[in-house]
């Protein structure tokens, strides 16, 4: 009985120091191995041998990239507006060594440097601009957290601002100022289209009036002009008719006045509202004239006529 205890004791020891002695480090992960409780090497991933109880395990670092979770927090902006943000970081361990003992806590310490200097970063910033250039912000954080957190080995990749939530009444005054804002332009561009609209009319107005009152001008121009040619048409007529009066020719004055008494009768007889013509005394006179005339036109005709006539020869 006592023979059996001893040997499942020596069993029990040799698996014992042989789970010591064989080491396989998993992919994706570093171990650390300390010498009576002092660093001395890193494993890689793979097999590998150690002295027991001379030689053991650290600290089991994973070297993946890592997501931590940053929780919501109340941070003040510049302007004292209350807003509430949360957060995602992105980290990876490059050196397992500083990464186990230059820090303590690792996860809780990092967590603790993005919170406070999302504080600090906001705090900066207005409202307006933390709300509108949350790029800035995941920047700024990025390059303070990724210096802060060098000496622990560990390289941070992208601090991401999940959610930037200012309260409920602010979000609704800020509602209210956007629609003021839009009722405004709207007010300015509908202000401008009649102020275009008003000065377009004016310009094709104004441009009308020039039309028209330079067509006025063609028009008196033209209308000028023929009385100019009239009055030297009546003058021209006037000094033939002078020059046949004083040559002896009387019909040529019976003439004129004739003519003057036709036309003036005939504007008489056009006039609508006359029914009846009545014909002064001295329109006889006027008339017999015109027959007189006529009857010499007709005589000269015919002495010029007879003159041309040449007779042939026998």
């Amino acid at each position: 009985m006592g023979s059996w205890i001893i040997g499942v004791v020596l069993v029990l020891l040799v698996i014992i120091v042989i789970a010591k002695l064989v080491r396989i480090v998993p992919q994706g992960y570093e171990w650390t191995v300390e010498t009576f409780g002092r660093y001395t090497r890193t494993l890689s991933p793979g097999l590998h041998f150690l002295v027991p109880f001379y030689q053991a395990v650290g600290a089991r670092m994973n070297m993946m990239e890592q997501v931590l979770d940053v929780p919501s927090q109340d941070v003040i902006t510049k302007d004292n507006a209350v807003v509430r943000v949360d957060g995602v970081v992105f980290y990876q361990v490059l050196d397992a060594a500083k990464a186990a003992y230059e820090v303590a806590n690792l996860e809780q310490a990092s967590l603790a440097l993005v919170m406070t200097n999302i504080r600090t970063v906001l705090g900066s910033m207005d409202l307006d601009e933390s709300l509108s250039k949350r790029d800035t912000i995941n920047a700024q954080l990025l390059r303070v957290v990724d210096e802060a957190t060098h000496p622990w080995g560990v390289k941070v990749n992208r601090i991401e601002i999940k959610d930037i939530a200012p309260p409920r009444d602010l979000v609704d005054s800020m509602a209210k100022q956007m629609k003021a804002e839009r009722e405004k332009r709207s007010n300015i561009l509908e202000a401008e289209g009649f102020k275009q609209a008003a000065i377009l009319k004016a310009d094709g107005e104004k441009q009308s009036a020039i039309l028209a009152a330079e067509g006025k001008k063609e028009a008196a121009f033209r209308e000028a002009e023929a009385r100019i040619r009239l009055a030297e048409a009546e003058a021209e007529a006037t000094r033939m008719v002078s020059d046949a009066i004083a040559s002896g020719n009387i019909n040529a004055l019976n003439y004129f006045v004739a003519n003057k008494y036709v036309e003036a009768l005939k504007e008489i007889a056009h006039s609508p509202n006359q029914k009846m013509l009545l014909l002064p005394m001295e329109a006889t006179g006027v008339i017999g004239s015109l027959a007189g005339i006529a009857e010499m036109a007709k005589e000269a005709l015919s002495q010029q006529g007879s003159a041309k006539v040449v007779p042939p020869p026998r």
